[in-house]
């Protein structure tokens, strides 16, 4: 029987690298910035057309390479970072695995240039799906210049899977930014479509997070630094009132590499609890600095999940250094035991602190209830909420004697108390509240408990998914349109999405760089605040799209939604409570929430007899 077994080609071999390597153009523009910061250079240069689609083009005035050097970084395993496995666990530059360039010439039409200190003229290469169609000198300034053309052009199937033009500038975009951000003292500009995106000069760590978040960061940046034998942590993080539901703007960099790490997110999110809701995540840029030998980043192509040796002790470093960070900056609330209020004497017998006191609770006075005379027992009067600071003494007028007594407390004064909220004189008595949450409905076989945000949701959702798939959303003009900026990202995402939104009824145009012009929103939405319902919007968008794989109308759909649903606290009326109920049987599937809870339940006669034992 013949041999079957046979080496690849080198261009079939180098194809299939580049499935791990280049996943996307913003896979190549990472690769091609570690590489440009590895050769030392302090000004990099972006160049993007069409997404990275068409062009991709990184400049940098580093050391450059000589004529051979060029030649070789096109080939496999070809690499100026390690000699020997030693060097592996002594890494402190961006590549070591030789694979980029490699993978990069054989799915893209690649043009490099580049030119030594030394040398009068440079190289200039020319490689198309692994091949070499032309190498001669060229007259070109100190550097490296890769451009690189026509991305999968060889593999049009790969092509095809490639996302929309905002969605893949996006990626760009946050590939851009954690490079730039490990790097403040190295300048660098982005061009997209021959307009400039980020001019950003040299400086401090917190300059360039407002260079590429926004001027709204300055005074959200609580500095963060922590200093142990075994791992050094420095950085920033965001106050707690600035935590969002969305991630993205969380960064871990070991020594100024970015990674992902849901174990150590976690270390700062415990840091933060208490402060922030469950559902929210700070905004945090933090730089760990440990040996090398102690890390393992050779763990998967992209660099990007790395192990430890003793993730244990980094996890408490981190979760440590954010708490004191929090603490010194007056984050945490503090308890004051100044006062003692468990015991009568201590702030009696003190005239200076009993004054205190005194002004303190001067302004809380209450009067007497008086009610009303009616056939009803007195018992029914525990269900009017009244809570009085001095005990009442009432003789109802009644032959029956009842007396109430009613004792106040310090320690439960505002403690919550189950009510049922009783309707307005016109009401039929058939629906009502209960803690403003849940509307009780009478049916003739029992009671219907429905939740008044959950429904609302649900009506809602349907409602507008019908209007972004017939779009025919009506819009309600704003009298004085207000202008919101975006981060790049975002304003990407929001160019993707303007069909959608115009068939909500959302009018939003583009006003300049990164900002847009809120020109109308949807008429059936309750608005105080339009530039916070469209912020609200975008948030709980990119919440939904990285926790859950929607179509983007349905997530749209959910998200606006949720944004404007009837929340819990929220006082109904009668009538606005028997619409709701009707609105919610005449949709589609009444059962449950566009993200699954229940929206009602049926207790039957039988069900509440037999809570009685009947």
């Amino acid at each position: 029987m013949s041999d079957i077994i046979q080496l690849l080609p080198d261009a079939i071999a180098n194809q299939i690298a580049a499935g791990e390597v280049v996943q996307r153009p913003a896979s190549a523009l990472k690769e091609l910035l570690e590489n440009a910061v590895d050769a030392g250079a302090t000004q990099i240069q972006v160049i993007v057309k069409d997404a990275g689609k068409q062009l991709l083009q990184v400049i940098d005035n580093g050391k450059g390479m000589s004529p051979t050097d060029a030649r070789m970084s096109f080939e496999r395993h070809a690499t100026s970072k390690i000699r020997t496995s030693q060097d592996l666990f002594a890494i402190r530059t961006f590549g070591f695995r030789g694979e980029a360039l490699a993978s990069i010439a054989a799915v893209a039409q690649v043009e490099l240039k580049t030119r030594q200190t030394d040398a009068e003229l440079g190289t200039l290469i020319q490689i198309e799906g692994s091949e070499v169609k032309k190498q001669e000198p060229v007259a070109s300034p100190v550097g490296t210049s890769v451009a690189m053309k026509n991305l999968f052009f060889n593999v049009p199937a790969r092509r095809n899977f490639l996302k929309s033009n905002p969605v893949e500038m996006r990626h760009l975009v946050e590939e851009f930014q954690r490079v730039a951000l490990s790097y403040p003292e190295v300048a660098f500009t982005m061009y997209q479509q021959d307009l400039e995106t980020y001019n950003l000069p040299t400086g401090k760590l917190s300059q360039r997070i407002v260079g590429l978040f926004g001027k709204s960061y300055q005074g959200q940046l609580i500095p963060c630094e922590e200093f142990t034998p075994h791992v050094n942590v420095r950085g920033y993080i965001g106050k707690p009132e600035n935590a969002k539901k969305t991630r993205g703007e969380q960064f871990f960099f070991v020594n100024n590499r970015y990674i992902k790490s849901s174990y150590l997110h976690h270390a700062v999110n415990s840091a933060f609890e208490g402060l922030i809701q469950a559902d929210q995540h700070p905004f945090y840029v933090l730089f760990l600095e440990i040996d090398p030998s102690h890390i393992d980043i050779n763990v998967h192509p992209t660099k990007t999940e790395i192990k430890f040796d003793d993730e244990r002790t980094v996890y408490a470093v981190i979760r440590s250094a954010v708490k004191q960070a929090l603490g010194a900056h007056h984050i945490t609330p503090a308890i004051d035991f100044s006062v003692d209020v468990n015991f009568e004497d201590t702030w009696t017998n003190n005239p200076e602190t009993k004054s205190q006191v005194d002004r303190e609770y001067s302004y809380k006075t209450f009067n007497t209830p008086e009610f009303k005379k009616s056939s009803t027992s007195g018992w029914e009067r525990l269900f009017e909420g009244n809570i009085s600071p001095k005990p009442i003494q009432e003789k109802p007028s009644s032959e029956d004697e009842l007396e109430i007594l009613t004792f106040p407390s310090r320690a439960s004064m505002d403690e919550p108390r189950f009510m049922i909220v009783p309707e307005e004189s016109e009401a039929t008595g058939a629906t009502f509240q209960v803690e403003q949450n849940f509307i009780v409905a009478q049916m003739s076989t029992g009671l219907l408990i429905i939740d008044q945000q959950s429904a609302h949701e649900r009506i809602l959702y349907e409602r507008y998914f019908k209007q972004i798939q017939s779009a025919k959303g009506v819009s309600q003009q704003c009298l004085f349109p207000p202008t919101l900026q975006l981060n790049p990202s975002d304003y990407a995402l929001v160019m993707d999405m303007l069909p959608e939104l115009h068939s909500l009824g959302f009018m939003v145009e583009p006003f300049g760089k990164d900002t847009v012009l809120i020109q109308g929103v949807p008429a059936d939405v309750q608005v105080k605040n339009e530039k916070e319902l469209f912020e609200g919007l975008l948030e709980q968008f990119k919440n939904f799209k990285s926790e859950l794989s929607l179509d983007k109308r349905e997530n749209l759909a959910r998200s606006l939604s949720r944004k404007s649903s009837i929340k819990k606290g929220q006082k109904l009326n009668p009538q606005e409570m028997e619409t709701l109920v009707g609105q919610l049987f005449a949709c589609q599937n009444p059962n449950y929430s566009p993200a699954g809870n229940k929206t009602f339940v049926k207790l039957d006669l039988n069900s509440i007899q037999s809570f009685f034992g009947k």
